[in-house]
């Protein structure tokens, strides 16, 4: 009989109750007590209705308040030095970890974040050294299990593995300069020895242990660790499910097939061409195979056929009772329900699966698979075979206009007019700007009232000329503040916006927009993707009007704010009919006439953001050069159709670009801001291995927290960064953008990085 497997569930709750109660407790206005309930309640709604819809092994111990990583690091406590001996519960401590904290006395930074392998969610990376005391301060996989046992459910916890936790990680500063964090193996195993041999105490009958990094070039350099920590852990472990997702295995799968773990999951979705090789590694071991068919991190209704075939094919290598049918990862990265969506088109809705309906879909499939004959499940089937036809039809449709656009896009499109030293010339007499020029990264605070605003004209209670005046109030205010503080190149703010990637998708064609498919980002920011179902095209101009308007009020340079096109394709939900690369150069094209729009207009400095370049980089450095050529070249199909007099900005953050440095090289932006501030300013070193010949802004301090950096700490950051980057190429701002920052937090900040670039020119 084949069993259904869901390997995580988003954590925010269907109408994003724990984003609210995080945010009331942060706020003061809700307590510890109500706080661990509201989170409670969520996490019961989430294992009950995945039981409701059949699922066989229904996950617990993966809910976060925060991170899962976070919540790893607290409850073994690998907690930094800096955030002990505080005064703070332990939960205000795992908190200041992930947001930093500034009050009461206390003036701590946050943790570095990072990409969750090649998504959207950041995790909040542990720092590790030879001082580090593991121990089980308390076992949050057991605490979730009862609490599910006590509800009527009964799980299977889901454990992040300590090779996958320890590579993860970072050497933290006190650390020696040669100390490697999977050197801590033998003195964590012991705590994971602890936690697993509580849970099989407890009844538990099987754990899933994560281990993404198996699907990792470097983690065939870890064969002989897993080989010793998994031989340690099985002793005392209830039944072990290795986990791995988001890419293939390949030469791993001969180690892994030799562990002593009850199964294996393996992603399908990412990754089908595994399939046989994984098969014909484990098909002598006992071990039990766990097929991620149906995806967790894109929203597309299911294709029961191929699904089927594939657990077929595994069927009849090792017997149904060996295989399982799961999700491809975790269901994290996708919205809770399709339930909540009252405005999709019946064709639309037709087209979409969110967690909730994706954990039918496993049912479902695993249901056919062992031979139900219950006229639910074959209605189901024949449905998703309607569905996925009609699905099909709609997609053989295409713009032809688009692709003709796409087919006659020429090399000499790629490259500016002129190399970037003539450029700069250029732009310095035409935009005039000091040394140490200060600007922001784009975004202002996103108050209540312009939410308020924005909702008003959704409902239709304002006109569309009612919140344009607004909208040009909350400019005008914004371009004066930075006019009084003195910053040097100015945004707009972005008032209008309601994301970076939304805002753009709702002005192209070819998207689809939802009302509360929230997705998690990191902490309590949750974000809507946009979806995009067919060719993307830009009927008028997008962002024109509000920057025009904001270089109206002020007599100092303005930037226009675009966000880039691979950024667009990475954080919304992407086709999955035609390439990647074809859509990205839609929007590419679509941007280019935007920023020459822009320039027309008078705006003299264009920023089209790439947070998302490196998040979108294959896992494996085999797939990497295909991937880097066109998503550096749809870049700059986006932004070389301008003068030499316009200054291209872009911006990245929280990633590692140290291995793809010579490609952010090639994007030739005239300036690019880089997150520096949380990561030990790490990236220098990078500058200094390769140089770097266009301008760079270094994010001088942090805006993911709500603590603000001193003066004096911004100039000591200048100072090592000057060490490395020449004054010349220098810009001074945040490492991000504002918009989930509060006004008073943002003033005193921008304040002290004006001082800084004061003191920066003076002494410098």
């Amino acid at each position: 009989m084949v069993s259904s497997s869901v390997l995580g569930f988003p954590r925010i709750g269907a109408n994003r109750e724990v984003k609210k109660a995080v945010e009331a407790y942060w706020g003061g206005k809700l307590s510890a007590e109500d706080l661990i309930k509201a989170a409670a309640d969520v996490k019961k709604s989430s294992w009950t209705s995945l039981k409701e819809r059949g699922v066989d092994l229904i996950p617990s111990g993966e809910f976060s308040l925060y991170d899962h990583v976070l919540d790893h690091s607290a409850a073994f406590n690998a907690i930094p030095k800096r955030y002990q001996g505080l005064g703070l519960s332990a939960l205000d401590v795992f908190f200041a970890m992930g947001r930093g904290r500034q009050a009461g006395g206390v003036d701590v930074p946050a943790c570095e974040m990072k990409k969750w392998f090649d998504s959207n969610y950041h995790f909040v990376v542990p720092e590790l050294s030879e001082e580090t005391d593991f121990k089980l301060l308390y076992n949050k996989a057991l605490t979730e299990y009862k609490e599910a046992k006590e509800a009527g459910v009964v799980t299977r916890p889901v454990v992040l593995g300590p090779i996958s936790y320890l590579v993860l990680g970072k050497a933290a500063k006190e650390a020696s300069a040669t100390f490697q964090p999977i050197s801590l193996l033998p003195k964590i195993l012991p705590v994971y020895k602890q936690l697993l041999s509580e849970l099989k105490a407890a009844g538990v009958e099987s754990v899933q242990i994560d281990e993404p990094i198996l699907v990792l070039d470097k983690g065939a350099e870890l064969d002989k660790q897993y080989a010793s920590a998994y031989a340690e852990l099985v002793s005392v472990a209830p039944k072990i499910m290795l986990t791995t997702y988001f890419n293939r295995l390949d030469s791993n799968i001969n180690f892994i097939a030799k562990l002593p773990v009850a199964g294996l999951h393996i992603d399908l979705v990412r990754a089908p061409q595994q399939l046989g090789e994984v098969l014909a590694a484990i098909k002598s071991t006992p071990i039990v195979i766990s097929l991620g068919v149906v995806s967790g991190r894109n929203i597309w209704k299911a294709d029961f056929a191929a699904a089927i075939k594939y657990a077929q094919t595994a069927i009849t290598a090792l017997g149904a009772d060996r295989v399982i049918v799961a999700t491809s990862s975790s269901l994290l990265h996708t919205p809770v329900t399709l339930a909540n969506e009252k405005k999709l088109t019946e064709q639309q809705r037709d087209w979409f699966s969110f967690a909730l309906e994706k954990a039918s879909e496993v049912a479902t499939i695993a249901a056919v698979l062992s031979g139900s004959q219950d006229p639910k499940v074959a209605a189901a089937l024949e449905a998703n075979k309607v569905s996925i036809a009609k699905r099909r039809q709609f997609e053989s449709t295409s713009d032809d206009a688009v692709r003709k656009r796409v087919a006659a896009i020429t090399p000499d499109m790629y490259d500016r007019k002129s190399p970037f030293a003539t450029r700069k010339e250029v732009q310095a007499k035409h935009l005039n700007l000091p040394k140490f020029p200060t600007t922001t990264i784009g975004s202002f605070p996103q108050t209540k009232e312009i939410r308020t605003a924005r909702a008003k004209l959704g409902k239709g209670e304002i006109s569309e000329a009612e919140y344009d005046e607004f909208i040009k109030k909350e400019i005008e205010m914004v371009v004066k503040f930075q006019e009084k503080i003195g910053l040097d190149l100015l945004v707009h703010g972005e008032p209008e916006r309601n994301d970076m990637v939304q805002y753009f998708g709702e002005q192209l064609t070819g998207f689809v927009f939802t009302q509360n498919a929230w997705v998690q980002s990191y902490g309590s920011r949750y974000v809507r993707p946009p979806i995009i179902v067919s060719d993307v095209s830009r009927p008028t101009p997008m962002t024109v009007k509000w920057s025009s308007y904001a270089q109206s009020v002020s007599t100092k340079p303005m930037k226009g704010m675009l966000s880039g096109p691979v950024t667009i394709l990475n954080w919304s939900f992407p086709r999955d009919d035609v390439p990647r690369k074809l859509q990205s150069q839609q929007l590419a094209l679509a941007l280019r006439d935007e920023v020459i729009d822009l320039e027309k207009a008078g705006i003299s400095a264009i920023q089209v953001d790439e947070p998302a370049i490196r998040e979108g980089l294959p896992l494996r450095r085999s797939d990497w050069d295909e991937y880097l050529q066109w998503a550096v070249d749809t870049f700059k199909l986006s932004t070389a159709g301008v003068t030499d007099a316009t200054q291209t900005h872009s911006h990245f953050c929280y990633s590692d670009f140290g291995d793809i440095f010579p490609s952010i090289q090639r994007l030739d932006a005239d300036v690019i801001s880089i997150e520096f501030s949380k990561s030990d300013m790490k990236l220098l070193h990078t500058f200094k291995q390769y140089g770097y010949s266009n301008q760079i802004g270094p994010g001088v301090y942090d805006i993911h927290s709500p603590r603000v950096p001193s003066e004096q700490e911004i100039i000591d950051r200048l100072k090592t960064t000057l060490a490395i980057i020449p004054d010349h190429l220098m810009f001074i701002n945040p490492d991000c953008g504002l918009k989930t920052r509060g006004w008073k937090e943002t003033e005193a900040s921008l304040a002290n990085l004006v001082a800084a670039a004061r003191w920066a020119r003076v002494h410098a």
